[in-house]
């Protein structure tokens, strides 16, 4: 085998497994986080609980089901239909919003569910090397990343460390928000589900010719927490 095959079967194993997103962060004052329920679970047992919940996986008893006859084919390789970009928010699961199961959605997470570089290459990964021809990028009510971002653009409200990295790409779409009157926070989850999008479709010719010959469709939705109802909004 030429070397350069294994090369590229190298990276393309490894940019396989690169679609690690940044961890959820809460965006709440002390006071109203002191007063929000907490786990009862110590480290020991929650490791335990995560340990448990793999064995169901692996015997298929978990919510999707699994067991080996179907995680094994899967080592194989995968053939996703769609790319979800998702927030990290822990009440929104993709695979579990859109009944879906292993090896069906390629799913980019980070909360506020905005797209950096490193989200803009998995998603290219996903349609130029595993042929998804869907992407959807799917905000949801109460998303605390653009509440922040919208306490940025009305209050100037500052962040510590890299949440206000994180929140800054989302500030436009709530400055256009805010523009077009309404609900604040409503229309500005909205109108970044739209920028996003927006960003998505003109990012180059990876997305952009697939796009163009009707491969390729960008789409975003907004997840209703209290129905779980996903209403398409671009």
């Amino acid at each position: 085998m030429h070397p350069s095959t294994i090369s590229r079967r190298r990276l393309i194993g490894t940019l396989a497994c690169g679609c690690a997103a940044l961890p959820a962060a809460m965006f709440v004052a002390p006071e109203a986080a002191a007063r929000m329920p907490k786990t009862e679970l110590g480290p020991d047992a929650a490791l335990a609980k995560l340990k448990e919940g793999n064995a169901a996986f692996v015997k298929g008893g978990a919510c999707i089901p699994a067991g080996g006859a179907r995680i094994a084919p899967l080592a194989a390789g995968q053939a996703p239909f769609a790319v979800v970009v998702g927030c990290s928010d822990s009440r929104v699961p993709p695979e579990l919003v859109f009944d879906a199961g292993l090896g069906e959605l390629f799913i980019v997470r980070v909360a506020g569910n905005t797209v950096d570089r490193s989200a803009l290459g998995s998603v290219e990964y996903a349609v130029a090397a595993l042929g998804v021809p869907l992407v959807v990028v799917l905000g949801h009510e109460g998303c605390g990343a653009v509440e922040a971002a919208v306490k940025i653009a009305t209050q100037k409200a500052t962040y510590p460390g890299a949440i206000g990295d994180m929140v800054k790409p989302i500030v436009p779409a709530v400055l256009k928000a805010k523009a077009g009157g309404g609900d604040l926070m409503a229309n500005s989850i909205r109108a970044n589900v739209v920028e996003t999008v927006g960003h998505l479709r003109r990012s180059g010719k990876t997305l952009g010719e697939p796009l163009q010959a009707g491969k390729l469709k960008i789409v975003g939705g907004v997840y209703d927490l209290a129905t779980g109802a996903v209403n398409f909004v671009a």
